[in-house]
């Protein structure tokens, strides 16, 4: 059948009505609400780009239109289910930056191939959904003709659909949750439920491919009102002789500038009783994968229940996840800054050789440590670790480069036992004091007993228990790590230094390998572990801070916190300097109000919890606010700041610009 005049509206009907298809499936998968103002969005936006589209595919030929055609909707077909196989595994969809860093590459080089498999095979469903559309444009092509529709007709219709793209983004302006999302620092999760996959795609080759925007502008804050201090106690406050007024007075770089102006207004944190309590002691600090409350039991995991109960035990302690899970809870729980959405941001810093003075590696070094070490039991070059931790002055050794174990990486995951064996002579016997970092492997998902060697291993130690298989896989592997935390207590007592070793454990993310997308509730094993129904915004990242030296008296602190208070409070503990104005982060056991912020914008302080899904606020039995509505809105815009200011500090190597100071070690 010949098009003429009157058949020509088919051909505009058929990649929008698809796209809406499509980014209907992928919000489901998103989660959260489902009618919203951001469904209006993700509809204009299918529509205005799916005509864009089309117009690019009526340009030539009716033999290449009809292959362009084709080859477009299997293109976005196959990319959606990229997208929804990735956020089943992660829960969370991927960023370009992962591609272009070869995340790919590297799964299929650390044999996680297999892992990968089963999340592909555990979303066929999404490969029958996605075929759909493209089989109904092999139809349509082939049932109605695909001619040229001229230059100029082409031309008008691509630019009207601008047009309409440009009017879509002013209409979110004017409305304030899209406006929100909009102008904040690109969010790649926000971004797909306010506005659709394909419109989130666009913005992160805007932000992060071409570097053009994303981190937003800083807004006008009101300080938080600090608790009085006694009268009788004076503490000093933890800064670094910095004038930032000064700064910014002389400065032209316009974003140095408008840092500098931000931390001029920052009140910072004062001195306290616990400042300098591990003044001249060892450090070993420890991101443990997939760690949490559950995997600590008396019974089971008695090393690790002995740490938690007879050092700092954090009661209120969350781990937020971000969008490269594991990689970006390092960088929050060993920088004190919130990681930059779109990019691998530790490999970034190394990268650009970012100054980080206030990590403890960095610290340790400056108060005279000859070396400090960094050992990870998997391959030596994940998530580029190579680049990333030899740039805070570690000699870093994993699997391939120096690491040897029993089984050297031919299991998956590893032994975070044989880890600490292979490595402890490294640093026990020598100078005085050390300090050490290990990113542990054996509380790796998935969760089961024929593809984790860990909870292989240790079956028979929880065969006895009444859960189901995944949560008795997931206490099986714990177990090993609890036995490497018990190799290397025993291994500083011999070694005549445990009394002046500090070990601090903090997870990387929350256990999502527990998460099972396939059932009618994916959280049904946290439910199972935690005796009742987990609250999946704010309680399902409740976690777990150790911070332990055998020396110590048990403290109990309830204060909320979260992963970046981790270094301010240890550079307090450890009695270094440093300036807490420049941290994303407060340390813990100071007076100072906490707050601690989500991905996705929630947040929690001492007087409520906001909620960005629901937008709404709850205030904690006993708490007052003056004015409730102008105090979510203004923790809102000191949470949005921080997202902004940590992504340009990265991005403008902040630190040596305003420290002075340089590299303790040379590369």
């Amino acid at each position: 059948m010949r098009e003429n005049r009157q058949t020509l509206w088919h051909r505009w009907l058929v990649l929008p009505v698809n796209l809406i298809f499509m980014e209907i499936i992928i919000r489901i998968c998103a989660g959260g609400r489902f009618f919203d103002v951001g469904l209006l969005f993700v509809i204009l936006n299918s529509i205005v780009l799916g005509g864009i589209l089309t117009a690019l595919v009526s340009f030539f030929s009716e033999k290449v239109n009809r292959r362009i055609m084709i080859g477009v909707q299997v293109g976005l077909s196959v990319w959606y289910i990229v997208q929804i196989i990735y956020q089943s595994f992660f829960g969370k969809f991927m960023i370009l930056y992962s591609i272009m860093a070869g995340g790919a590459d590297q799964v299929i080089a650390s044999g996680l191939i297999e892992n990968t498999v089963g999340a592909i095979l555990g979303c066929w469903w999404a490969f029958i959904l996605l075929a759909l559309p493209v089989a109904g444009v092999v139809v349509y092509t082939r049932s109605f003709a695909m001619g040229q529709l001229g230059w100029k007709g082409c031309l008008w219709r691509a630019g009207l659909g601008i047009v309409s793209y440009c009017l879509i983004l002013l209409l979110g302006l004017c409305i304030p949750a899209q406006r929100e999302i909009q102008l904040d620092a690109f969010n790649k999760e926000r971004s797909v439920k306010a506005f659709g996959l394909l419109r989130a795609e666009l913005m992160d080759i805007r932000c992060n491919v071409l570097g053009l925007g994303g981190t937003g502008e800083i807004e006008p804050e009101v300080p938080v009102t600090e608790t009085p201090e006694p009268e009788e106690i004076k503490y000093a406050d933890n800064v670094m002789s910095i004038d930032f007024e000064a700064l910014a007075a002389t400065e032209t770089d316009q974003n140095l500038k408008e840092l500098h102006e931000y931390f001029a207004l920052q009140q910072p944190t004062q001195q306290n009783e616990y400042t300098g309590m591990f003044e001249g002691y060892n450090l070993i600090q420890i991101t443990a994968e997939g760690f949490s409350p559950y995997a600590i039991d008396k019974e089971l995991t008695p090393t690790l229940y002995k740490m938690q109960t007879e050092g700092f035990n954090f009661t209120q302690f969350y781990t937020p996840i971000w969008e490269v899970s594991t990689f970006d809870g390092e960088y929050a729980a060993t920088t004190g800054l919130v990681p930059k959405s779109g990019v691998w941001s530790y490999y970034l810093a190394g990268q650009q050789d970012m100054l980080l003075p206030f990590t403890m590696p960095q610290q340790f070094l400056h108060s005279g440590t000859q070396t400090v070490r960094a050992y990870h039991n998997h391959s030596y070059s994940y998530y580029h670790r190579d680049v990333s931790h030899p740039n805070l002055g570690y000699i870093y050794k994993g699997i391939g480069n120096g690491l040897e174990t029993e089984v050297n990486g031919k299991v998956w995951p590893e032994s975070d036992l044989e880890m600490i064996e292979a490595t402890v002579e490294d640093y026990l016997g020598g100078e005085q004091p050390f300090m050490t970092y290990y990113m542990t492997v054996s509380g790796h998902m998935e969760y089961n007993f024929d593809g984790n060697s860990m909870a292989y291993k240790n079956r028979d130690l929880v065969s006895h228990l009444p859960y189901s298989e995944a949560v008795r896989a997931y206490y099986a592997c714990n177990i090993e790590f609890d036995k490497a935390m018990e190799k290397l207590l025993s291994a500083l007592e011999t070694a005549g230094v445990a009394d002046k070793t500090v070990i601090v454990i903090t997870p990387d993310h929350y256990p999502y390998g527990l998460e099972d997308s396939s059932a009618e509730n994916p959280y049904m094993y946290f439910d199972e572990v935690a005796g009742h129904s987990v609250e999946t915004n704010f309680e399902l990242y409740k976690s777990s801070l150790i911070i332990y030296c055998p020396s110590m008296e048990p403290i109990t602190v309830d204060k909320v916190c979260g992963t970046s208070d981790i270094i301010p409070t240890l550079n307090n503990l450890f009695g270094f300097e440093y300036d807490s104005r420049l941290l994303m982060g407060k340390d813990i056991l100071s007076d100072a109000q906490p707050l601690v912020l989500f991905l996705n914008r929630s947040w929690i302080t001492d007087k409520g919890r906001y909620n960005a899904e629901t937008k709404e606020f709850e205030l904690f039995a006993g708490q007052t606010v003056e004015n409730e509505q102008e105090y979510v809105e203004n923790i809102k815009r000191i949470v949005s700041n921080k997202f902004k200011v940590s992504a340009q500090m990265l991005e403008n190597n902040y630190y040596a610009a305003v420290t002075g100071r340089e590299h303790y070690y040379s590369k």
